[in-house]
């Protein structure tokens, strides 16, 4: 029986309440819903209301809300106000000469958003190898005298970061603070979740969940925002950013293992004055969840670098009034005169994005985009196909990395002198919900090896090409068209 049928047989008072709640609800999510909300996430959620009303209300309530809320977003006001006027006379480093002249606004754009400085006289060395890149941080913190900073998405204690506890446990035991921030929702359904709250507890370490909830105490948001950043500091001088997680390259998930997938990341390790910005990035998100600034941290402290690159840490998430990342993306898309790489193992574009990549293209510039052949993600990984045959048309080459392999790099190259590098996926949930960070530098010989890398990605994966995409089976079209629908609904 349909509710039209349905509704007939009831009384006329019931079915005149029915229709006029039905009605109400569907104005009011008229009003309320298009509210600062893209036009495509606007349309997605009405669609969701109007044809299943109880059903879309309700998930709308759950997760309709895009942001933190306003009393952790004033935090986050607070905290960036004391940076721009604590750094305000400050030089941090001398800058490279002869910038591009799109290069001095863009700095501008992301200093107003994020309130952090462009710095000069840093280094920067990639880190490629899974287990490299945690025996390096291991070993940094091993050296740790003042304190040591350690916020991911994912941490677990297992076979292949043991060294990284290891070291933790040793700083703590020479009197050194190791503070550790960890996402709630990312480790709390981990197999070796408890293992790790326990190894951080015996050790003395002062840990803390990002982004609990946790009503009985007060601490609710939308459940499905995270905080995804991966970075650590260790006294301020030396710090690494990227993608990678401190877990196994399976994650220690027994459906990554039954499928023999290992994740490949990249993780940067830079010393100079940046190392001071992505400090004040942890200690934004430590304040956030503990109401404290720890003592004895100067954040103002220039430390020079062992180069001279130019870099800038943009931090984004829901506790911000924009979108810092996907403006950062856009205006190096636009800016882009000969080349551009993208590395991103989730790209969903929204409509700008999508724009600013096809037109490149044909302004002549090279686009290329490195994905991965399988998904981890069911969801996001048919959502990112369905814009395949778009970008093949556009001209733009796709490169499939092998499976059993997830290729977890987030990286943009442009040109010859700038790269972003950070924990920001390009897709809406990175744009919107999560808290990322990203590091934006210039220097030709930063993005040499950038180059070098993506040879390294282009040798090993093969080019999907509009021929093969349009054989396609229909059963996967469909399947990649309603996942395209659902990604909008933020």
């Amino acid at each position: 029986m349909d509710t039209a049928t349905l509704v007939a047989s009831w009384p006329w008072w019931a079915a005149f309440g029915y229709i006029a709640i039905d009605l109400t609800v569907r104005i009011v999510a008229v009003i309320v819903i298009p509210r600062n909300r893209r036009p495509t996430s606007a349309m997605a959620w009405l669609l969701a209301i109007f044809f299943i009303p109880v059903f879309g209300v309700l998930l709308f309530l759950l997760i309709g809300n895009p942001k933190l809320p306003r009393a952790r977003r004033k935090k986050q006001e607070r905290i960036n106000e004391y940076i721009l006027d604590t750094a305000s006379h400050l030089k941090f480093g001398t800058l490279r000469p002869n910038a591009p002249e799109w290069f001095p606004p863009l700095v501008t754009m992301n200093h107003a958003m994020g309130a952090l400085p462009l710095s000069g006289d840093n280094g920067a060395h990639l880190i490629s190898g899974y287990q490299d890149s945690l025996d390096a941080m291991a070993e940094s913190i091993r050296d740790a005298q003042e304190h040591v900073h350690i916020e991911f998405y994912i941490l677990q204690s297992d076979e292949a970061t043991d060294g990284i506890f290891r070291a933790m446990e040793d700083a703590v035991s020479r009197g050194v603070p190791v503070r550790v921030l960890l996402d709630y929702w990312a480790n709390r359904w981990k197999p070796r979740y408890r293992e790790t709250i326990r190894r951080l507890e015996a050790m003395g370490a002062d840990w803390h969940l990002m982004l609990p909830v946790q009503p009985l105490r007060g601490r609710i948001q939308r459940p499905d925002l995270r905080n995804h950043r991966k970075l650590l500091v260790v006294d301020g001088r030396v710090g690494y950013v990227g993608s990678q997680n401190v877990t196994d390259s399976t994650y220690n998930l027994p459906k990554n293992i039954k499928r023999g997938l290992h994740w490949v990341d990249l993780m940067v390790r830079v010393d100079g004055p940046v190392v001071a910005s992505l400090n004040a990035v942890f200690l934004t998100d430590y304040y956030a969840e503990t109401d404290r600034v720890p003592e004895g941290i100067d954040i103002t402290r220039v430390e020079t670098g062992e180069g001279d690159l130019d870099c800038q840490i943009v931090p984004s998430g829901p506790g911000f009034e924009v979108e810092n990342n996907l403006r950062l993306f856009l205006a190096l898309l636009y800016a882009a005169k000969d080349q551009i790489m993208i590395v991103s193992p989730y790209f969903v574009p929204d409509e700008a994005l999508l724009l600013a990549v096809t037109g490149a293209v044909d302004r002549g510039v090279r686009v290329e985009l490195f994905v991965s052949e399988e998904g981890d993600q069911a969801m996001v990984y048919h959502a990112q196909r369905s814009y395949y045959e778009a970008l093949l048309r556009a001209g733009v080459r796709i490169w499939l990395y092998p499976r059993p392999y997830i290729l977890h790099t987030k990286s943009l190259t442009i040109d010859d002198q700038t790269a972003v590098i950070g924990s920001s996926n390009m897709d809406m949930r990175s744009f919107g919900l999560n808290m990322e960070v990203s590091m934006l530098v210039r220097g030709e010989e930063f993005v040499a090896e950038m180059r070098e890398l993506e040879d390294t990605y282009r040798t090993l994966s093969r080019e999907l090409t509009l021929e093969e995409w349009s054989q396609q089976p229909l059963r996967s079209t469909v399947l990649d068209n309603l996942a395209r629908l659902t990604s909008a609904l933020q």
